[in-house]
């Protein structure tokens, strides 16, 4: 397989050292780098009312940008007794982007009085594989499970610390990130995509 850049839309740099050995363990010999390689490029604001629509509209953005495939992924939590929120308002359900604390408090405020069966909820994620041609796909991967009433944890970031995994007596921030990785939503999309990417830029 030829030696091919690929774009990941995050300054995050765990995302990229996550979808690096997804990529590496899937044989791929493909040189990851993240937007920062690219620092000209503005971020896109995500209009999507999906986290398909969002992941596609990022990764569109950075591959007619830069001139290389990039991939984006869009993810958050969804809510079975709120409809699917927060959904693609997660980092910003209490209003201001990324006060994770500010959102916690506010969806554990609002489902005080819902019993524990109907506390069901799952992580979603959609990552977006776009050429510079135009040509996409998008993979979606879920982490199903029920919301405490009190956060525990230390790990992770977001909701983690109210959502405990299907089958797990801890919470998404109790586990370590291996364990983490391993069944999250972001890695079953990230690891969904690999084939994708042999498909696509093989």
């Amino acid at each position: 397989m030829k030696h091919q850049r690929l774009i990941l839309a995050t300054r995050n740099a765990g995302k990229i050292t996550e979808l690096r050995a997804i990529l590496t363990a899937a044989d791929l010999d493909i040189e990851l780098v993240g937007a920062d390689a690219y620092p000209d490029v503005p971020d896109v604001k995500e209009t999507g009312v999906t986290f398909a629509e969002n992941a596609l509209l990022k990764a569109h953005a950075l591959a007619r940008a830069t001139g290389h495939p990039a991939v984006a992924d869009d993810s958050g939590l969804c809510v079975d007794v709120l409809g699917g929120a927060p959904g693609i308002f997660s980092a910003r359900w209490a209003g201001r982007h990324g006060d994770d604390q500010a959102n916690l408090d506010l969806l554990l405020a609002q489902l005080s009085d819902i019993a524990d069966e109907h506390r069901a909820a799952h992580f979603a994620c959609a990552a977006a594989l776009a050429l510079p041609d135009g040509t996409e796909r998008v993979v979606e991967g879920k982490l199903e499970g029920t919301l405490r009433h009190t956060p525990a944890g230390t790990g992770g970031f977001g909701y983690d610390p109210i959502l405990q995994p299907e089958g797990d007596t801890r919470t998404c921030a109790e586990l370590t990130a291996d364990e983490k990785n391993a069944i999250s939503h972001r890695g079953k999309a990230f690891r969904a995509l690999a084939p994708v990417v042999r498909e696509l830029l093989g």
